[in-house]
């Protein structure tokens, strides 16, 4: 009766990872960007150039970017600091983005500084080494304008560019471009 309850067991499980195995293989094409964006976990430091050019966020400016994984992994946290700057998230620029997955599609909501909190979904290039974000809705005023659009373009395992898109009051874009590379 033993050997019976032990060949059994060993049967389940081998069903088990079988099943588990024939699931990995049918990712879909989100759940593999989530993971490919999992990958970016660790701490980054780059110039920033911005166009048209801001009051007070010019060429040659640095930022750090904090990525971890969150929540068993069903969540990305990215955040946003700016070197020198005290850690103060109520006085200083500090957004915070929240990339995860909503049924089959790769989703972030982007928590601004100024008050609102836009959405947007996620596809890969087919060469997989760019995740793009279209606007989707946003929540909060928009009165000072919004993120619109996000760009994340592999460059290798310790380099990596962010393209973000604001939405100034009067449909006015302007582009950030982050060439990070890995320092933790």
């Amino acid at each position: 009766m033993k050997l019976v309850r032990a060949v059994s067991l060993i049967a389940l499980l081998a069903l088990n990872a079988a099943a588990f195995a024939q699931s990995d293989a049918q990712k879909s094409d989100a759940q593999k960007s989530f993971e490919q964006m999992k990958a970016f976990a660790g701490t980054w430091d780059g110039p920033v150039t911005v166009a048209p050019p801001q009051p007070g966020m010019g060429d040659g400016s640095h930022t750090t970017v904090s990525l971890r994984v969150t929540s068993r992994g069903n969540a990305l946290v990215h955040e946003m600091y700016e070197p020198g700057m005290a850690d103060d998230p109520a006085h200083h620029d500090h957004p915070v983005t929240m990339f995860y997955l909503d049924n089959d599609q790769l989703l972030l909501t982007h928590y601004c500084d100024v008050g609102n909190r836009p959405r947007m979904t996620g596809r890969v290039s087919p060469d997989g080494k760019t995740v793009e974000f279209d606007f989707l809705d946003v929540a909060g005023s928009t009165k000072y304008g919004h993120m619109q659009h996000a760009v994340f373009t592999v460059v290798d395992a310790n380099h990596h560019i962010e393209e973000w898109t604001y939405l100034m009051p009067g449909d006015k874009p302007v582009h950030a471009r982050m060439e990070l590379q890995r320092t933790k």
